[in-house]
């Protein structure tokens, strides 16, 4: 899949756009999130663990102040992680985010771009851009 762009409407719409490309995801995966503030990447993490773990869909929140949160599923975790927070690579480790990737679930990092250079070349990228007070345009980069 090329790049692939979708406009959302609604955090709702943000979910479905997530649910409908988590399948495309297994566990060893990471995918790098972008967007400013408020641009809607938990919502999107809502959609993907919606898609791929629904019975820890009420769990997702914004794991700001927590760094990471772990939504375990039967056959692997999803580990949201936040860097906004983190200054710089010696936080990482104190946080074992390199202990993570070792852990055969899906990494899901927002604020990516703090941290582009650790991230795995093979890792997918979505980026989420605020162009109106609900609307969103969903730049999703598979690699392939």
């Amino acid at each position: 899949m090329a790049e692939k762009v979708f406009v959302t409407k609604s955090a709702a719409e943000t979910e479905e756009v997530a649910r409908g490309i988590s399948s495309r995801l297994s566990a060893g995966d990471v995918l790098a999130l972008y967007g400013d503030m408020g641009a809607g990447k938990t919502a999107f993490v809502r959609g993907l663990v919606s898609g791929l773990l629904p019975e820890c869909v009420r769990l997702v929140h914004s794991p700001t102040f927590a760094i990471v949160n772990e939504y375990a599923g039967k056959d692997y975790s999803i580990y949201h992680f936040d860097f906004y927070r983190l200054k710089d690579e010696d936080d990482l480790y104190s946080i074992a985010f390199f202990d993570y990737l070792d852990r055969g679930g899906i990494i899901v990092t927002e604020w990516s771009e703090l941290f582009e250079d650790i991230l795995p070349p093979s890792g997918k990228r979505v980026r989420i851009e605020k162009t109106g007070e609900e609307e969103r345009r969903i730049y999703v980069d598979f690699g392939d």
